[in-house]
């Protein structure tokens, strides 16, 4: 058997059904192979970093892990990017590229390169995957698949490569006597569960202000189910990450909102009042806390829930009861149906006042001057339907549709956290649509995110792939206005037209790669039948044209704690939401 077929079969049997990639001279063998197979489609991507971000679009929506394959050189060094992103957000991705032949590679020889687009792999990614491997022995495959599998899979999620010469590649081996993996649990550093219950169930017990922070480790599907009976067992009041949105139906009456520099005020005003804040699977970094660290929950509590020991040992917070655990461990270990919980009636009543007076449509109103970004994302909301994926890009466009996004059950919101590279939101729907191509995408991008990405539109269109492509275009890159606007004296060097940065003719764009196009004003956001028409659609590019400076509010500043974000409140008025019938019961900064 071809070790490249062996390879392709090993995936059908993980039930893989799509590998993404660019074909090169070096990866040529698996991608006849996948052509000999009739379970697996091979998809020509056009770049390389659009394949290792539709493998992680792939595995985000799937469940399973995702698949990219590239040649070695340029086509590494161009997915080094996806590989990064799914590291540092944690996706299961395996990427195969193809090296030289093993007699053409240099090894330990003090050369840069003995053969053609010879690259050192594995020395490349080794920080940016969970495990890197040149395999360069055909009878080490089986072993090196299931591992790379099981490794991208448990513990704390993430990308694994394996590097392969050609040669190698097009071995002849016997399947039946290659050696496999030996399963070995992940060490996750996990505590003694039981030594911290009575710590943790007297915590809870005690609590009369909490609040339940839910993270990036809370999307998969099992968890949310585990986490919503805990919610609606206890009445905690839940707010959640940047990357944590979605991970509870938003209709939830103590839902707050989503905390951070970008956050929400009234959900960051709610984490500066509870006396116990109990976070899942969330890093706790200071995009969350912001800079100020030592207030963040100054008089209250953390129960800090995370799968990786590293994370929790490293973070600089303090009052931290840290525990080192899966989420769905930690929730069955903590038997919070027989605990004696206080009476939440008055912090409810004080966080749905905040809610009321702080929440996104409030600061919309009282505080940005240019609202038409926010009143399309408002718009949205009414053509978002159950069990829709909405995908934002990085820039102003990820903290609008954040901020404003109100999710319910059964609707998901992908962004990127960690690497947070412009360009990710139409590779990443391409994955999810392969995963799931009855599903309605939503796929938000800023005229800058748009043009990096522009490759990936052709699968759109060749695969009539059921993704709506929102360009939100205020023709500048206004993330980084908005920051030379506050330090730079308004120099907007590259990111605005006289700067150097233009975008192009999007209509014509959409045309070149055969998608229907529709341009819409703030004039025409309430004109229902020409919305209609346009979300009718299976899939098209929606351009959506905003006139002027943008901004994102609220935003925290870099030496402000996290409850006093931009624009600030009058101390008056920031003393005057700390209520009498509650100031006793909870734990208050001023």
């Amino acid at each position: 058997m071809k070790l490249s077929d062996y390879i392709v079969s090993y995936f059908e049997t993980q039930g893989i059904d799509v590998i993404f990639g660019y074909i090169g001279g070096m990866i040529t063998h698996i991608v006849d192979s996948i052509s000999h197979n009739e379970q697996i489609k091979f998809i020509q991507t056009y770049h390389e970093q659009t394949a290792a971000i539709a493998a992680e679009g792939y595995a985000r929506e799937s469940g399973k892990f995702g698949v990219a394959i590239s040649t070695s050189g340029p086509g590494v060094t161009n997915m080094i990017t996806g590989i990064a992103d799914a590291y540092f957000d944690s996706i299961p991705v395996i990427y195969i590229t193809g090296q030289v032949n093993t007699y053409e590679y240099k090894y330990a020889k003090p050369i840069r390169q003995q053969g053609f687009q010879e690259t050192d792999v594995v020395s490349l990614v080794k920080s940016i995957t969970k495990y890197a491997k040149l395999i360069d022995k055909a009878e080490d495959i089986r072993y090196e698949l299931e591992k790379s599998v099981y490794i991208a899979t448990h513990g704390r999620k993430g990308p694994v490569l394996l590097d392969i010469p050609m040669n190698v590649q097009r071995a002849e081996i016997n399947s039946d006597i290659l050696c496999g993996y030996i399963l070995e649990e992940e060490k996750t550093g996990t505590m003694d569960m039981d030594m911290d219950t009575d710590c943790i169930q007297k915590l809870l017990s005690d609590a009369k202000c909490p609040l339940l922070l839910l993270g990036a480790g809370c999307n998969d599907t099992s968890i949310q189910d585990v986490i919503t009976k805990f919610v609606s067992k206890t009445n905690i009041p839940v707010v959640t990450s940047l990357l944590g949105k979605g991970s509870i139906d938003e209709t939830y009456p103590y839902y707050i909102g989503m905390i951070g520099s970008y956050g929400n005020r009234c959900a960051n005003m709610s984490i500066a009042n509870s006396d116990l804040l109990i976070a899942l699977g969330t890093r706790l970094d200071t995009r969350q806390t912001g800079a100020q660290i030592d207030s963040f929950l100054k008089n209250g509590k953390i129960i800090h829930v995370d799968i990786d020991g590293n994370e929790l040992e490293y973070n600089r917070l303090k009052n931290r009861i840290k525990i080192c655990s899966d989420i769905i461990s930690f929730l069955n270990n903590t038997d919070y149906t027989r605990l004696q919980l206080q009476d939440y009636t008055s912090w409810h009543k004080y966080l749905l006042k905040l809610k009321k007076n702080y929440d996104q449509n409030n600061e919309i109103e009282r505080f940005i001057e240019n609202k038409s970004p926010y009143k399309f994302i408002q718009m949205l909301n009414q053509y978002i339907n159950d069990n829709d994926v909405i995908i934002a890009d990085i820039g102003q466009n990820q903290m609008w549709t954040a901020q404003t996004l109100q999710l319910k059950k059964g609707q998901r919101f992908v962004t990127s956290g960690g690497l947070a590279p412009m360009g990710f939101s139409i590779p990443a729907s391409i994955g999810i649509a392969f995963a799931s191509p009855d599903k309605n995408i939503f796929s938000i991008s800023g005229d800058g995110g748009f043009h990096i990405a522009v490759q990936s539109l052709m699968l759109v269109s060749q695969y009539n792939l059921p993704v709506k492509i929102i360009v939100m275009n205020n023709n500048a890159l206004g993330m980084i206005t908005q920051f030379q606007h506050l330090y730079f004296d308004d120099r907007m060097v590259g990111t605005t037209k006289d700067g150097g940065y233009e975008v192009p003719d999007i209509k014509n764009i959409a045309e070149a790669y055969k998608l229907s196009y529709f341009k819409i004003t703030e004039d025409n956001l309430s004109n229902k039948l020409l919305l209609d028409n346009i979300f009718s659609s299976i899939n098209c590019i929606i351009e959506y044209q905003i006139n002027g400076l943008t901004t994102v509010s609220p935003k925290l500043e870099f030496d402000k704690p996290i409850d006093k974000p931009t624009p600030l409140l009058s101390d008056e008025e920031q003393k005057m939401n700390i209520i009498d019938d509650i100031q006793e019961q909870c734990y208050y900064k001023n």
